[in-house]
Formats: structure tokens, C-alpha cells, sequence
């Protein structure tokens, strides 16, 4: 079944597209541009948000980042992107995915914009605070070499995307552990070529 990545190089798109290169599959790539390829009948029959990333494989479509990561792991198993069912590195696996595509994500939207929760609210919030947060993030990628067990995974393709984003835009607090964290698992060549792929694209585009 053919694999068929929806993006852009400047989304989240990067993000499945380091996916994508650890698992090590041919897939091919659409570009879409944000005022048209993304707003047209055939696009948002995909995806009704008219967002990327998306992926196809087959007649399965896939959105939202985590779960095309968590999709790709699972539909090729031979790259070891995801630990054992039922084992505890999988429960770690589950909860770092998780994690990071809720609480993380909005306490970073929400500091980006600027809101804050009262501080007699913080209950009422799945994240609680931003403080708690960065606390929080902290303790999973000092827990060990990687989010869950011994071996990199998808849950660290997604949250530690965010945390690469995050210290370089100043989203997130620029912790020593983020930063120790963030050099061990960019250094993957997956990671590189990725990166390499949407940089060129950008670069295109801008000429």
C-alpha cells in the first residue's frame, strides 16, 4: 500500500516527516500551500480541518501528528518504533505521546498567547500551570536516555519535537535537561535527513 505524506515544510508536517525517515518506508510527498491546496474539496475530504499533516496509506487516512507517529510505529514494526504491548516501556510510551498532545501543547499555545490560569483555576486545567508543565517535562526526558525504556521511539519523534521547537523559539524554558536531551536525539540521522529534506524545500520555495 502506498504511503502518501500531505504537508507543508513550514508545519508540523516536519514533525511526521522525521517519522517517516526512521521507519525507513518509500512514501511519497504533496505539497500543499496554505491559501489554496489546503482549502480545495479533494483536501479537506481528507481532512475536514484543512490542516496538515495528513497521511494515507492505503485507504487508512491518518491526521494529528501523535497519531500518524503512533500509526507509522505500529503498521511497521520491523523499525522498533514502539515497545512491546503490555510491557511497562509501553505504558511510558503511551503516557509521554499523551502528555505531550495535550497538557504540553496547550500550556504552550496558552503561553504564546498569553493566558494565564488563575491561580484558584489551575485544578479546573488539564495542565494545571506552565510551571508544572515544564516540571513535569523535565522529569520524563531525565527518567532515562529516551521517553520510554532503553530504545528511541515515536513518543520521542513528537515530544521531543516540541521540545527542539520550543528552544528554539524560546516556547519552553531553555533547562539544561532540554537542551542534553534534545542533542542526544537530533543527532539521528533520520533526524538530519528530514530536516535536510524540508530546509531545501523552504529554500525553493523562497527563491
Amino acid at each position: 500500500m502506498e504511503l502518501v505524506f500531505y504537508t507543508n515544510p513550514m508545519s508540523r508536517g516536519r514533525i511526521a516527516r522525521w517519522m517517516l525517515e526512521e521507519v525507513g518506508q518509500p512514501y511519497r510527498t504533496e505539497i500543499m500551500d496554505y491559501a489554496g491546496a489546503m482549502k480545495t474539496p479533494a483536501f479537506l475530504a481528507l481532512n475536514p480541518m484543512g490542516k496538515v499533516p495528513v497521511l494515507t496509506h492505503g485507504n487508512a487516512v491518518v491526521t494529528e501528528t501523535a497519531a500518524i507517529c503512533a500509526y507509522l510505529a505500529d503498521a511497521f514494526p520491523a523499525a522498533g518504533l514502539a515497545p512491546a504491548p503490555g510491557s511497562a516501556a509501553r505504558a511510558a510510551y503511551y503516557r509521554w505521546l499523551f502528555f505531550a498532545n495535550g497538557p504540553l501543547e496547550a500550556a504552550i499555545t496558552n503561553k504564546t498567547f498569553g493566558f494565564e490560569v488563575p491561580a484558584n483555576k489551575t485544578m479546573s486545567v488539564g495542565y494545571g500551570t506552565f510551571g508544572h508543565v515544564m516540571d513535569m517535562l523535565e522529569h520524563a526526558v531525565t527518567a532515562g536516555e529516551f521517553l520510554a525504556g532503553d530504545a528511541f521511539s515515536a513518543a520521542d519523534v513528537y515530544l521531543g519535537s516540541q521540545i527542539g521547537f520550543g528552544l528554539r523559539f524560546g516556547t519552553i524554558e531553555p533547562r539544561q535537561a532540554f537542551q542534553d536531551y534534545w542533542a542526544r536525539i537530533s543527532a539521528r540521522p533520520g533526524y538530519a535527513r528530514a530536516t535536510e529534506i524540508d530546509d531545501a524545500l523552504i529554500a525553493a520555495a523562497q527563491r
